[in-house]
């Protein structure tokens, strides 16, 4: 740790920094093999099972202890138990499906630390001599570690538990056997994140609780993970992120820890580990959740996490009648408020920030951007219908979490769509929505105007300010290209770039520097100066900084309007004083993307349309591009892991500033039909600042005298 570094800390944290690192030293001169409990070694682990045979189905979910659960789940959702099935046959053969990879062997038998995609090892030393980020010496890290999350593990308790066949039981008894004797306590790369631990000691007391009435959870192997699970909550109770990722590190960590104190009530420390666990969750979730309801990393995905973790603390805290206090459930359905209103209409989350596709606790075989399950949990807990109505009726996660109660609670509520405006603006997380309603074909769009990530490092955060996504028909065509890996410098580096977002870069340069995979050298800002919604339009004006770092300081400045329900108009204001080099992208997911006359450009996907014109005073080259890796651009990545060509449009320009670019967003439900006349509306000195369109049949006008915003409409709707 550099000297810079300690000096930005305060006591508090040098005091837990140091108490950790002497726990480090403490651990690596201690034995590597178990300690070994009285409640569970010797002839008390028999007794040890049968107690928690019989008591875990009280403090458990009711899903998952109530034998009826198997026969809701063919009768209301069949095709969630073929899913589950089908998973667990996967894990018996040792195939896995994990983040965007399929079919993933990891040997025979199972390699516990590679990584199959690099073909690199990592070594069995102590965890606190490795570092996960060297992708040199241990591969991608993210790959080993959501195979030793262990969640596929619970798919085979699923299994058993619909089907009692003591094959899954007896493929969790051998796997989980060959785990323990390669992973000794505090050894590997499967040891070096807490959180990690901790998402596997949530899958274990899953697994346990699934499996409880087989014979294969012998008195043996209960007692070698009852140790280990003793083990598990000690390192995560010890190596807690409170400085290190003190985000959904810390969240996941402190359910771990919640989970391992309801679970195992016998164990010694496990009174401390509930109250310590539910005491951070109470205090992180009011922290990185924003009173608008946005998480605090900027990232779509890390928010599904958050739910995830408030969701699975708010039902296993009523299960065992412990109290939570409220803000807990206010804040999880203001996060779940706005993934309902950034959901694009055909159902799907955006991707913001970095995503990775992990599940807390996949329960069920989901895309990364599907939310239903969570949303059916949320409409169950909180009899909300609009919640219904966006989880598109019963899921299985609310059979495996509520039973059928949580069945009983869902059928109840008549499913709505949200009766608040389909337009809204996130002021605390700076995100405005523009839609024209809530059907699955209306048209949306995403402006975002807030800060890039979180307020510590905004490591999950991309440098994506004043960036757009468009779903027109619902459909997603101009959209955030997702993360690519982590573990590739190339790629890590492109897909939290400017210039893989739908925003400006100026002389080639994006909006941050990055300084490592999770570091962003400095942190630019963006600022919302105006909002409006009506009826008939929204409008969004916004500016951020990140250019005034330059010798000659640029200020990018962006203005969208949304004339309902029919088009978009996008003003880009670059101010300086030199020529630049000034680029404008918009990247589109797989869909077909075309160039016609003039600055026009067609995009086509499920039988609509979107039409893009730009204009400004000075010309502006076009083109299209698709997997180009000199420059890199035109790339787009659905799951982590996985990237693919996928089209960029591009309008540059190289003039002397202030220079404005006006470009025109038209759906267009028949995706062959000709453009419409559109030509530049211009100032007095001659630059752009609106469209004229069909001969002045329509003017609109995003600029006013002395600078000041106003919009002005002319048409005839008639004609």
């Amino acid at each position: 740790m550099n000297l810079q570094r300690l000096r930005q800390m305060d006591l508090g944290e040098i005091a837990v920094r140091s108490r950790m690192e002497a726990s480090k030293w403490l651990d690596r001169m201690g034995p590597s093999a178990p300690r070994r409990s009285p409640l569970w070694s010797g002839t008390a682990s028999g007794p040890w099972r049968e107690a928690f045979r019989e008591g875990s189905p009280r403090r458990f979910f009711a899903g998952a202890v109530d034998e009826r659960t198997p026969a809701l789940l063919a009768r209301r959702v069949p095709e969630a138990v073929r899913d589950v099935l089908a998973g667990a046959e996967q894990a018996v053969t040792s195939r896995f499906d994990l983040l965007g990879y399929r079919a993933l062997s990891f040997g025979d038998p199972v390699d516990w630390h590679l990584d199959p995609v690099s073909r690199r090892r990592a070594p069995l030393a102590h965890w606190s001599r490795l570092d996960p980020l060297d992708t040199a010496a241990v591969g991608d890290n993210k790959v080993v570690w959501e195979l030793n999350r262990h969640q596929w593990l619970v798919a085979l308790g699923q299994a058993y538990h619909t089907t009692r066949d003591e094959t899954y039981a007896d493929a969790f008894a051998a796997q989980v056997g060959a785990w323990l004797e390669a992973n000794p306590r505090g050894h590997g790369i499967n040891w070096t994140s807490s959180l990690e631990v901790a998402l596997r000691l949530v899958a274990w007391c899953w697994a346990l609780v699934l499996l409880r009435r087989s014979p294969a959870l012998s008195p043996r192997l209960f007692a070698r993970m009852s140790a280990s699970i003793e083990e598990h909550a000690t390192h995560v109770e010890r190596y807690l992120s409170h400085y290190f990722s003190p985000n959904t590190h810390l969240t996941g960590e402190a359910l771990g820890l919640f989970y391992a104190g309801v679970v195992f009530p016998e164990m010694p420390a496990a009174r401390r580990w509930r109250e310590r666990g539910a005491g951070i969750l109470v205090d992180e979730i009011a922290r990185q959740v924003l009173p608008d309801g946005v998480y605090f990393e900027q990232s779509t995905c890390y928010q599904r996490y958050t739910v995830e973790i408030a969701l699975h603390f708010l039902v296993l805290s009523a299960r065992n009648r412990l109290p939570v206090p409220a803000v807990v459930g206010e804040r999880l359905q203001a996060m779940l408020d706005f993934l309902l209103a950034v959901r694009s209409p055909g159902g799907r989350s955006p991707q913001i920030g970095d995503a990775d596709g992990g599940w807390l606790l996949p329960l069920a075989r989901r895309a990364p951007d599907d939310l239903r399950g969570v949303f059916g949990i949320g409409a169950a807990l909180f009899a909300r219908a609009d919640y219904a109505w966006a989880s598109g009726g019963i899921v299985p996660e609310v059979l495996w979490l509520l039973g059928a109660a949580g069945a009983d609670a869902l059928d109840s509520l008549r499913a709505e769509p949200p009766r608040t405006a389909a337009s809204r603006l996130f002021p605390d997380g700076g995100y405005a929505v523009m839609r024209d309603g809530w059907g699955e074909d209306a048209h949306q769009l995403l402006f975002d105007v807030g800060p890039l990530g979180c307020p510590a490092t905004g490591g999950h955060g991309h440098a994506d300010l004043l960036s757009i996504q468009c779903s027109p028909f619902g459909l997603p065509f101009i959209v955030d290209p997702g993360t690519g890996t982590y573990a590739d410098e190339v790629w890590r580096t492109y897909f939290r770039s400017t210039a893989a977002h739908s925003t400006v870069t100026v002389d080639g340069a994006g909006q941050a520097v990055s300084a490592g995979p999770f570091v962003w050298r400095h942190r630019p800002r963006a600022r919302l100066r105006q909002w409006r919604s009506t009826e008939s339009y929204d409008f969004a004006d916004a500016e951020h900084d990140a250019y005034l770092r330059m010798p000659d300081p640029v200020r990018h400045r962006r203005r969208v309007l949304f004339v309902k329900p029919r088009y978009w108009v996008v003003l880009d204001e670059l101010e300086g004083a030199e020529a630049h080099r000034v680029e404008l992208r918009f990247q589109f997911g797989p869909v077909t993307v075309e160039r016609e006359a003039g600055s026009w450009v067609r995009a086509t996907a499920g039988g609509r349309g979107l039409l893009l014109c730009a204009f400004a005073a000075v010309p502006l080259s076009t083109r299209v591009s698709r997997g180009n890796r000199q420059p890199m651009e035109g790339w787009f990545s659905p799951e982590y892991g996985q990237c693919r060509p996928a089209p960029v449009v591009v309008y540059s320009a190289s003039a002397s500033l202030p220079l404005r670019i006006v470009t025109l967003l038209l759906p267009s439900a028949d995706p062959s039909a000709s453009p419409p006349d559109v030509s530049p509306l211009r100032h007095d000195d001659a630059s752009v600042v609106g469209l004229v369109i069909e001969g002045g049949r329509e003017t609109v006008s995003l600029e006013g005298a002395e600078g000041r915003l106003v919009h002005s409409f002319r048409s005839d709707r008639h004609s």
